[in-house]
């Protein structure tokens, strides 16, 4: 099967950024993002480009003229490839590469490249490929509807030799089978991965399981390191992160947390990829908690927190508890927009996952979480019932004892959440007496 896929080389190649933006709506990014993300596909930018559409051109998007004065940049610049902030059809990218004479690539299909280029562990890579197959297939019958079939079709209805001659089989056709079979293929091995992730998951259950969640970039993996020395890779690039990582962390005496790392979010993220990393999200599906880090020192803000509720809602994490984090506070210039956020959001926490600002008051936030609403609670048990006295210590505050020669009596201010673990060691008596 011929490659019916652009891939960015490892020569950094000469990049033109296109973004056409249709009157009336949001004047986008002025290109920033898609220039973040041309050079973590390797990319060198040379010029930008950008048109406010009435609507879009059916064959080029950006419209005959426009199409003519972007050639004229692709020779004054010698780019190597086109990037189009937006999607595109086959047929438009293969008539725009007809004028441009360069290659052209759309948004999801940069996304997609960058993925690849990430994946290291197996699901990850398998994941990719299959979110890549699936952009591919629909668009198959454009891509090879300038061929003819490969055997027996020529020009005239009595054309072709005896027992050549019939509808034969077109490339279009063969190429379908391939992607269709892999694309199979693909999904029966990640499903076996996905069912032993998903036993893994939920082999959690007894922990207060917290996942961070966000924006590319937004310093997710440094919090995760910051609050548990798990020593994962924090790059400031986009898409550092591909593959879930769960840590145990304690952030107080008796309070013990799962905590897990997950796959950045971007604006208008490729709904293959969304479906594919699907089980890598279900670590946020499975959560008692989300921490949505957000990069208060990018200007496009406010953008990123709705492109990644977007994403959550999506997913099924729309009604999920968030408490949102306001990261990246020792970067900012202008206090103004996060004093704005801040009244906007007044339970958000403002940190710096980077200098360690803030995190204690995170810490304790979390801690008012996992415990829930606080009770006092009294609990009668054996002298030599050692587990339930042990648990209520640890977990708790003692805030009375009695004793008599074989049970001890005790009250305890703790959190609600803790009540099913309580009741699974089987105390003799169990009251709730505030709360």
């Amino acid at each position: 099967m011929e490659n019916s896929r652009h891939t960015l080389t490892v020569r950094k190649e000469r990049a033109i950024l296109v973004g056409a933006i249709l009157r009336g709506s949001d004047g986008g990014d002025d290109l920033a993002e898609l220039t973040a993300l041309a050079e973590s596909a390797g990319a060198v930018v040379v010029d930008r480009f950008q048109q406010k559409l009435r609507t879009i051109h059916p064959s080029t998007y950006i419209g005959k003229g426009k199409t003519l004065q972007l050639a004229e940049r692709v020779q004054r610049f010698k780019a190597d490839v086109i990037i189009f902030d937006n999607n595109l059809s086959p047929a438009q990218v293969r008539e725009l590469e007809k004028i441009l004479a360069a290659k052209v690539l759309d948004r999801s299909e940069l996304i997609l490249d960058i993925f690849a280029t990430r994946a290291q562990t197996k699901q990850a890579k398998l994941q990719v490929e299959l979110a890549q197959l699936e952009y591919t297939y629909p668009r198959l019958a454009r891509m090879w509807s300038h061929l003819d079939t490969v055997t027996g079709a020529s020009a005239g209805p009595s054309a072709g030799a005896i027992g050549t001659r019939g509808p034969g089989e077109q490339q279009l056709e063969i190429d379908r089978r391939l992607v269709s079979k892999r694309i199979n293929e693909l999904r029966h091995e990640l499903a076996g991965i996905d069912l032993r992730k998903l036993r893994e998951i939920k082999g959690r259950k007894d922990f207060f399981q917290v996942c961070i969640v966000g924006y590319t970039n937004a310093g997710k993996s440094t919090l995760l390191n910051a609050l548990t020395d798990a020593g994962v890779l924090a790059e400031d690039r986009l898409f550092a992160t591909l593959d879930t990582r769960t840590r145990k962390w304690t952030p107080a005496r008796g309070v013990e947390i799962l905590l897990s790392d997950t796959v950045g979010f971007v604006r208008n993220l490729p709904h293959q990829l969304v479906e594919s990393f699907k089980a890598t999200l279900e670590e946020a599906v499975n959560a008692d908690l989300l921490l949505h880090v957000i990069d208060v020192a990018n200007p496009e803000v406010m953008g990123q927190i709705e492109s990644v509720n977007q994403v959550l809602s999506e997913i099924g994490c729309g009604a999920k508890p968030v408490l949102e984090l306001f990261n990246k506070v020792d970067a900012i210039k202008d206090v103004g927009p996060l004093e704005t956020l801040q009244t906007l959001r007044p339970e958000a926490v403002a940190i710096s996952a980077k200098t360690g600002l803030g995190l204690d008051e995170l810490r304790r936030k979390i801690i008012q979480h996992y415990k829930g609403c606080e009770i006092v609670v009294r609990v009668t048990s054996r002298l030599s019932d050692g587990k339930v006295q042990s648990f209520l210590r640890a977990h708790g505050e003692i805030v009375g004892e009695q004793y008599t020669d074989s049970t001890v009596v005790l009250d305890v201010r703790m959190g609600q959440r803790q009540l099913p673990d309580l009741e699974r060691l089987r105390p003799d008596t169990l009251e709730v007496i505030q709360g």
